[in-house]
């Protein structure tokens, strides 16, 4: 097993045709200590030896502490330079798919009696070939798809116990059957127990769906941030008001941590939305205003300070368009979400007050496309570029 450290350095940018571009541009040996300091330096001189270093829009990052020092570091001796927009308020991101990650194992830290009944079942059916084969006769019986299979849990993967308990959902009846026809089966659901195991599979589709939209390699993901983010905050909402207990207690759990990072950097990435023109300013306005009601209204003021602001910034050619905005544009291809939930997918077709614009408009209107491109281009999590270091599938 390699014990080494390395250090991945991966470039995201928008082309003169708007077609999402990456390049890895170093994947190298990383020497201890792995401290902010040490990071600081490493990052610094790759970008520097690739003459990068004054046309850096925002760094993502996982949650490490020493990621934090570093972050911090480079800030402080890029805006010394005058090199960052904003004055590097949008400079640091932090891995939405990471954040995601600890908000529902703080969710899943008390394991309800029916997840660890569904994971006892799954293991007895799958431990000996006899049992086996007397749960496919089950599920021929009841006339199942047995090629969907089942998905055995792992306790440190929550999505793992989602995948478990969809594909178990898929097979309830012939767990039922079995429990009829073999009396050593003990652990079978009953039928409030399979009611509520739908109910917190259906919870955790919502974070699976996120987790999925923001790991895509293939197409910018900070303008669908917020739209999946929304669907998870209005979520935990609604089950914090539950009348299921269990239900719950496990979404104020996950609420605390999730509004922790929601006010971080809401407002930065909310401006990524506005500027995709399937959503635009009203689908944020709409948002916040199924978020907090009557308060949307000061929510909705800061981004609409926030991304004027940032604006104005390119207006006054403090920052020049990162492709030359002589080149005209192609509009960008649409990226079709598929969901797991299709509450999730309901919720989004709620919204259908937004208007089309054509990016072709680049010509006519340059420090916005140049805008456009910096913010678009922000990569909401660093899964993709964590499969830099990953020998399997």
């Amino acid at each position: 097993m390699a014990t080494d450290g390395y250090m991945c350095v991966t470039a995201h940018f928008i082309d003169a045709n708007w077609v999402l571009q990456k390049r890895v541009l170093n994947f190298c040996f990383m020497p201890p200590p792995h401290n902010g300091v040490s990071l600081f330096e490493k990052v610094y001189k790759l970008l520097s030896m690739w003459g990068i270093e004054n046309k850096i829009f925002c760094v993502t990052l996982d949650n490490a502490s020493s990621n934090d020092i570093s972050v911090d570091m480079l800030r402080t001796q890029l805006k010394n330079k005058k090199a960052l927009v904003c004055n590097g308020e949008v400079f640091h991101l932090r891995c939405c798919a990471h954040i995601l990650n600890l908000v529902v194992q703080d969710g899943l830290k008390e394991i309800d009696v029916v997840v660890q009944k569904i994971h006892e079942s799954i293991k007895y059916v799958r431990g000996l070939q006899g049992k086996k084969k007397c749960f496919y006769e089950s599920v021929k019986q009841m006339d199942l798809d047995g090629k969907k299979g089942l998905r055995q849990g792992v306790p440190t993967r929550w999505n793992s116990t989602f995948l478990m308990l969809q594909s178990a959902l898929c097979y309830r009846r012939a767990f039922q059957h079995l429990e009829l026809i073999d009396y050593n089966f003990k652990h079978c659901p009953t039928g409030g127990e399979w009611e509520k195991a739908e109910k917190i599979k259906k919870f955790l589709a919502v974070f699976y769906d996120a987790t999925l939209v923001f790991s895509g390699t293939k197409y910018p993901t900070v303008n669908l941030y917020f739209p999946q983010v929304f669907i998870v905050y209005f979520t935990l909402k609604k089950e914090s008001d539950s009348e299921d207990e269990y239900m719950r207690k496990m979404a104020d759990q996950m609420l605390v941590k999730f509004e922790k990072y929601w006010i971080e950097f809401s407002v930065v990435l909310a401006i990524a939305v506005a500027l995709d023109p399937r959503y635009k300013l009203p689908f944020v306005d709409w948002c916040y205003q199924k978020l907090y009601g009557y308060a949307s209204s000061l929510q909705y003021l800061k981004v609409h300070e926030k991304l004027f602001a940032l604006f104005g910034e390119y207006v006054s050619n403090v920052f020049a368009p990162s492709i030359s905005s002589k080149m005209a544009g192609q509009a960008t291809q649409e990226t079709k979400e598929q969901y797991a939930n299709e509450g999730s997918l309901s919720m989004m077709q709620e919204f259908d007050s937004f208007h089309s614009m054509d990016m072709g408009n680049e010509f006519w209107y340059p420090e916005l496309a140049a805008m456009a491109r910096d913010v678009l281009i922000i990569p909401v999590s660093t899964v993709a570029s964590e499969s830099t270091f990953s020998v399997g599938g």
